[in-house]
């Protein structure tokens, strides 16, 4: 379906509304623009010096119920589609509880992108059709923009946090994937596509781009090879918070305040434990930034969120 002919085609269920906003405020704007001209056009020769009955010597008294009704007017258009346009956007952040997770990592000048099950991509990103999709996003370097035209998508991936983007494809196809901040030297080269299949057809993909195990698996080596279980496994004797379970719960803070163990807080706390700790528990977390990779990161993440709150962690 294309929507707007001069726009690309629309391939998600958030492109629908938004080409129906932009034509709403294209409409608007130009039946503004046409009635200023129209007015000034008017005036121009009803008024102009030349017209032998263009007395200004006593002008009539001015009406201030045009002027008033004329802002009034505009100032509840134009809120109106303000917002129109806050409440899409604020519905693209908030994915449905059965969208598909998929991690994104920009870097100078590639994206990366990791599966659930361990699938990994370079400059490219397989999708189902009809599905869900929640986009996991943070920079390895300086600010990347991820931007799908055809999804009328577009985020800003800053460096040391996630942001999140979520949307589902309705067209089946492939579909160009740009970065839409200025990065660098090779930034007119980061780029990429979206290709967009049936289930079937993406079950197959997942089945034949397997890896030796899940992003969880993966997260669950390294939390092993870098000791972690040391201090928050089941059987240690250091204080530290136990991790089943832990994903969405709420957390006290030491210096007072509450946060929700959600993807931020836990890269935060493998980051940067120092910066919000968890009230209760000695400050002896230590900071593994550049000791492990964003990658990294994100597949501890995926372990930790495994957990469930029935299991202690190993």
């Amino acid at each position: 379906m294309r929507g707007i002919p001069f726009l690309p085609v629309t391939a998600s269920t958030a492109a629908h509304e938004l080409n129906y906003l932009f034509a709403v405020l294209i409409a608007i704007t130009v039946a503004v623009l046409g009635l200023v001209v129209i007015l000034l056009a008017t005036f121009c020769i009803r008024y102009r010096a030349s017209r032998p009955d263009a007395n200004r010597a006593n002008p009539t008294k001015k009406s201030w119920y045009w002027e008033i009704g004329w802002t009034t007017a505009s100032f509840i258009i134009f809120l109106g589609l303000y917002g129109w346009g806050a409440d899409l956007y604020l519905r693209e952040h908030r994915p449905p509880a059965n969208a598909h997770d998929i991690y994104v990592v920009g870097k100078q000048w590639m994206w990366k992108v990791e599966h659930p099950d361990g699938q990994r991509e370079i400059n490219a990103l397989h999708v189902a059709i009809g599905q869900p999709v929640r986009l996991v996003m943070t920079s390895e370097d300086v600010i990347h923009g991820f931007f799908v035209p055809e999804f009328r998508l577009k985020q800003d991936v800053l460096p040391g946090r996630y942001v999140t983007l979520w949307f589902t494809p309705t067209l089946v196809g492939q579909f160009h994937l740009f970065c839409s901040q200025f990065c660098g030297t090779d930034h007119a080269g980061m780029g990429g596509g979206v290709t967009v299949m049936a289930p079937g057809d993406f079950q197959k993909w997942l089945a034949d781009n397997a890896t030796a195990g899940t992003l969880a698996a993966q997260g669950g080596a390294l939390y092993r090879r870098l000791g972690c279980s040391g201090c928050h496994g089941a059987g240690a004797t250091v204080s530290a918070p136990r991790l089943a379970g832990l994903f969405g719960r709420r957390i006290v803070l030491r210096g007072g305040g509450v946060r929700v163990a959600d993807d931020d807080y836990i890269r935060e706390a493998i980051l940067e434990p120092a910066k919000n700790p968890p009230a209760g528990y000695p400050a002896i977390m230590p900071s593994f930034a550049g000791q492990v990779s964003e990658e990294d990161v994100i597949a501890l993440g995926a372990y930790i969120k495994s957990l469930p709150a029935t299991r202690e962690s190993p």
